[in-house]
């Protein structure tokens, strides 16, 4: 489908790389009340250029939820979906036949796509193409790990070159695994020890049963709506906050017993939840999502997580920051080093490797961890945790490099950069064309709110039965328009920049997502 080029202006941010925090200012491992604050390096720098007015993105949000779905019109809605008919046919054909063998047709939630699931066959850089030959502005980032742009050309010679040599995996140590645990403890010092791990869903599990043996306490409070992975105690309040055990088929009761949701933001109702559960065992920890759940989709306020460290040293409970998106991307320090808080636990994930898979791992205070202290010599409590494929040379190496290729070459800053430019020129045209859609950025995470369905909540139950529904087919439409437009996007309101998007990228997206707008 073709587009209209408009030659955009760079947009008007404050200085970047500030080593400033939106929240605690302070330096050092303790402050009075004795809460533990991330010791950085002054030179740290960061993706986020100025934190965003929380209190704004949220009137504007609880608006667009007021205002019956904006929709794309049906007949330009035609015109898209001809797009995947004519435009798409080898994708729909392997699309139809995977749907006979896989359950519904992927394997990775990621992966689908309204109408159907696009087969892609080259990532480089900036780009996508599939198997039809489209290319596609990517956006999507294999969910966000890819800050340095897909395939990113100096760490795959180097892990070409370790897979010749050495294999993917041996089973026995390899002087990566070291390497890469020493990194990151360079960037985040309140990482004292680091054991990797297969994903970021089995980081969250050890984090979770690390929290229970060293504290000796059960309950485990998460911010509702955020995702954790898919592990049993997790699947709870996912997405919209409130929901408990909603999407938990297949899971005891028992698994969930000990649980909990606190919505976001709502420091007063943790604080109860926690008093509460000094009567009846104690809190073991607390896990967050820091920019807010599903990576800021709901935002927290600049002093939140501050204000979280603050609870747990008060109730004895530790807190786990999951960095699964935030780690590297929002800078080598993390968000921990961003906000100038230093977490008992951090967990990792996507952006571990630079996309490469195996990519996990839990990491914080040396008194902590040591309790996954591994070997069949190991004495004592401990916290048991495994897996054959964990650590094996070619993840532990592919985030060596690219941790190094990200320090290189501030990796973080320019695609926060380009998250900075994309946000200003969605405002201008979301603000010329009259639409209530709400445009903010996290440095290179930016988001694009259509129909709101993610910042539906169960403190308004009727409205979520009546418009989830729509509204999540509307998020749908936009998402395929978009495509139909050479831009991916996840699920069509969450975008993640890299330091691939050049300024002249960012412009010509700008242009493909103005001519969707205006089909509004």
């Amino acid at each position: 489908m073709s587009t209209t080029k408009q030659k955009r202006t760079p947009s008007s941010t404050s200085s970047r790389g500030s080593t400033g925090s939106p929240g605690a200012r302070r330096s050092g491992r303790s402050n009075r009340s004795g809460s533990r604050v991330a010791t950085h390096g002054s030179q740290q720098q960061y993706s986020i250029s100025e934190w965003h007015n929380t209190d704004e993105i949220y009137d504007r949000l609880k608006a667009l939820l007021k205002e019956p779905p904006r929709t794309i019109r049906r007949d330009r809605m035609n015109e898209v979906m001809d797009y995947f008919d004519n435009r798409c046919q080898r994708s729909k054909a392997i699309a139809e036949e995977a749907q006979k063998y896989i359950p519904g047709g992927v394997q990775h939630n990621l992966a689908f796509n309204y109408p159907f699931p696009l087969v892609v066959d080259r990532a480089r850089g900036a780009y996508l193409r599939d198997v039809d030959g489209n290319k596609y502005i990517d956006f999507l980032q294999a969910g966000g790990p890819t800050l340095l742009g897909s395939n990113y050309e100096p760490v795959q010679k180097k892990i070409i070159k370790l897979i010749q040599d050495c294999g993917p995996v041996t089973g026995l140590l390899h002087e990566y695994e070291a390497l890469l645990a020493k990194e990151i403890h360079r960037h985040m010092p309140g990482i004292e020890m680091f054991r990797m791990l297969g994903s970021g869903t089995e980081s969250v599990m050890a984090a979770i049963r690390l929290a229970r043996a060293y504290t000796g306490k059960k309950k485990i409070i998460k911010i509702g709506g955020g995702y954790h992975g898919w592990s049993d105690p997790m699947v709870y309040g996912m997405r919209i906050p409130g929901t408990g055990r909603r999407e938990a088929a297949g899971i005891p009761r028992g698994a969930t017993s000990q649980t909990q949701e606190c919505f976001p933001n709502d420091i007063g109702a943790l604080r109860r939840k926690m008093m509460l559960n000094r009567l009846r065992g104690g809190t073991a920890a607390v896990i967050v999502e820091p920019l807010g759940p599903e990576s800021g989709t709901r935002p927290v306020y600049a002093n939140y997580n501050a204000e979280l460290r603050k609870l747990c040293d008060e109730f004895g409970a530790l807190l786990i920051f999951d960095e699964v998106v935030t780690g590297f991307r929002l800078g080598l320090g993390g968000a921990q080093g961003y906000f100038k808080v230093q977490p008992d636990l951090t967990v990792f994930g996507k952006c571990l490797t630079g996309g490469y898979p195996m990519a996990g791992g839990v990491g914080g205070r040396k008194e902590v961890m040591m309790l996954l202290a591994g070997g069949i010599s190991a004495m004592g409590k401990r916290a048991f945790v495994g897996g054959t494929l964990s650590a094996n040379p070619l993840s532990c190496a592919a985030g060596y490099f690219s941790i190094q290729e990200m320090e290189k070459h501030n990796a973080a800053v320019k695609a926060g950069r380009a998250g900075d430019r994309l946000a200003a020129g969605l405002k201008e045209i979301v603000n010329r064309l009259n639409l209530p859609y709400v445009v903010y950025n996290q440095g290179s995470i930016v988001h694009l709110q259509t129909s709101a369905v993610l910042l539906m909540s169960m403190r308004n139950p009727i409205k979520v039965l009546k418009e989830a529904k729509e509204r999540k087919h509307m998020m749908e439409e936009m998402g395929a328009a978009f495509m139909a437009n050479g831009i991916v996007t996840l699920a069509g309101s969450r975008i993640y920049t890299s330091m691939a998007d050049t300024d002249a990228i960012i412009d010509e997206a700008l242009n493909r997502f103005e001519t969707v707008l205006k089909m509004v």
